[in-house]
């Protein structure tokens, strides 16, 4: 990963968020990583020109005050926004939570596994797939 990329954790649960920062930095990863906690703390940060846009963004779905449904409904309509890629990261292993994530445009769905080694392994599976994208400068 470009080291100087930031990633946009949007999460909500505690235990999930320190998972994904001890995992990225089991794998090496240096990114800067920014943290908020639901969809509209996202748009807020996304939208304030102070902000670097990251150049990933790991989403939970189920949040409060606005879900990752509704954040993704949004973002993707946003002009500035829609090209920055997203990786579904979340419990859910509905079917229709999965067509609604892809139908908004998201770039993967990745399921948090309860098992510690396995959460790196999917942490890994991110960081590959962000390494060997062509992401638009």
């Amino acid at each position: 990963m470009n080291s100087e990329s930031t990633i946009l954790l949007i999460e909500d649960d505690v235990v999930d968020m320190m998972s994904v920062k001890r995992a990225l930095k089991e794998l090496q990863v240096t990114n800067p990583l920014t943290h908020v906690e639901n969809g509209e703390e996202a748009l807020a940060f996304l939208k304030n020109p102070a902000n670097v846009k990251p150049a990933i963004i790991l989403l939970d779905l189920n949040m409060p005050k606005m879900n990752g449904h509704e954040f993704l409904a949004l973002m993707k309509n946003d002009e500035e926004l829609k090209r920055i890629p997203v990786i579904v990261l979340t419990t859910s292993r509905g079917e229709l939570d999965k067509v609604q994530s892809f139908d908004n445009g998201v770039a993967g769905y990745m399921i948090k596994p309860v098992d510690y080694r396995q959460f790196v392994e999917v942490m890994r599976t991110i960081r590959l797939y962000w390494t060997l994208s062509e992401l638009p400068g």
